[in-house]
């Protein structure tokens, strides 16, 4: 039987694990790392023995892991490949998803530009849908109708997508919003882990509440007219290229169909001071 001190090791794991997601990596790759971080340069072979996998999969994720400059092989035969120092690991990630975002900036602007130089014939009655087909095109499509909004955003959302939002400046552009004098009402699955943000998120103004088990729904609908609705959400890592499936239109008559359905949800949900409470009396959870 495990005592209170393995536990604890395993939790800490699990939580470092779990950040080092939230820096874009995935699974496999943050359990490499940090059995690299903890015991120290190793080759393919030993490697693999220890994460319990085969050698072809670990040189994937080494791979992945160089890529991201977070772990150097060696230049003698066989190659050991050993963890970056930690605080240069994370800065590497930082960079790399700082490079995307400016590129993605700079589409923006050129996007613009060009379009200052077209005649467009907006209208009313035509309605648009689309499919955004990745967590870039999520994030970009995000920031600009949050850039535009007015008057309300109505949102039901998984933990993964609160966490996107935050990393890649959504929850920024929110707060703007807020600032406008806009409402911002927001329903997801508050666990002990994401206290911290949850708290982050009511500061600024976000009015949360907590509806649990409710199956990884995502929808947001903002001044009543944009409409987006995930299809398939199952990210497993974070990170701008992973793949998705959510629908984008401006269609008031789907825009009016999910704020009905949030407000059922709303109304069945709890405030998030209420389960914040709950959750410090309960204290974290061990699996």
């Amino acid at each position: 039987m495990y005592g209170p001190s393995y536990l604890l090791m395993m939790d800490n794991e699990a939580e470092f694990i779990a950040r080092l997601i939230g820096f874009g990596l995935s699974e496999k790759e943050a359990r490499a790392y940090l059995h690299l971080l903890k015991y120290g340069p190793k080759t393919p072979s030993p490697l693999a023995k220890s994460l319990k996998t085969y050698r072809e999969d670990v040189h994937r994720t080494l791979t992945g892991l160089m890529d991201k400059g977070m772990v150097r092989p060696s230049l003698d035969s066989p190659t050991v490949y050993a963890a970056v120092d930690l605080d240069s690991a994370l800065q590497a990630a930082v960079n790399k998803q700082e490079s995307e975002l400016r590129e993605m900036e700079a589409r923006k602007r050129e996007l613009q530009e060009l379009s200052q130089q077209q005649r467009f014939r907006p209208s009313d009655d035509v309605k648009t849908f689309k499919i955004i087909k990745n967590v870039k095109e999520l994030i970009s499509v995000g920031i600009a109708s949050t850039t535009s909004g007015q008057e309300e955003v109505l949102v039901v959302s998984p933990p993964e997508i609160m966490t996107i939002a935050s990393l890649f400046g959504v929850t920024d552009e929110v707060s703007n919003l807020i600032e406008r004098g806009a409402t911002f009402r927001l329903v997801t699955d508050i666990a002990y882990s994401a206290i911290q943000n949850i708290e982050e998120a009511l500061s600024i103004g976000e009015d949360i509440r907590h509806y649990g088990k409710y199956g990884g729904i995502f929808f947001a609908v903002l001044d009543r007219r944009i409409c987006f609705q995930g299809i398939n959400i199952d990210v497993s890592r974070i990170s701008l290229n992973e793949p998705l499936a959510v629908i984008w239109s401006d269609d008031p008559t789907y825009a009016k169909y999910l704020i009905e359905t949030f407000e059922m949800i709303w109304q069945q949900a709890i405030p998030a001071a209420e389960r914040i409470q709950q959750l410090q009396e309960q204290g974290p959870q061990l699996i």
